[in-house]
């Protein structure tokens, strides 16, 4: 038998997000989405993975606290002073980021413009370096 929380969900491409309404519309579609996949399931690691337009990812979840963790890929490290900028939050030193929930409005509308695709993540496990 087959793990469903390993399988992927179907990229689907970016669609400009161009108000504060917008976004949290979005952000409630896939908190929805999102919900019907993990279900009652007690899971780590869940929350969304953003394609960029410029190469790389960021997977972005959320801890118990409500905390923004940002998993930036290094192929998207070009990204780092836009993540920055937007949250005024200064870079960590790996490529994890923890950020504080009430940046997510403007992180998003931040990497608006450069998004390429999203889809789902029921399963992530933050790659820490070294």
């Amino acid at each position: 038998m087959i793990d469903k929380s390993l399988i992927a969900t179907p990229e689907h491409p970016w669609i400009s997000l161009e108000t504060i309404q917008d976004v949290e519309a979005w952000m409630d579609l896939n908190d929805r989405e999102l919900q019907q996949l993990i279900g009652n399931k007690a899971t780590v690691g869940h929350g969304i993975c953003f394609s960029l337009s410029h190469g790389g990812e960021i997977y972005l979840h959320t801890n118990s606290d409500g905390d923004l963790l940002l998993d930036v890929t290094p192929e998207a490290e070009w990204i780092t002073p836009v993540i920055s900028a937007t949250t005024q939050v200064a870079p960590p030193r790996g490529q994890i980021w923890i950020l504080p929930q009430y940046v997510l409005l403007q992180l998003i509308l931040g990497l608006n413009t450069l998004v390429a695709s999203s889809r789902l993540v029921v399963r992530h496990e933050f790659r820490m370096r070294k």
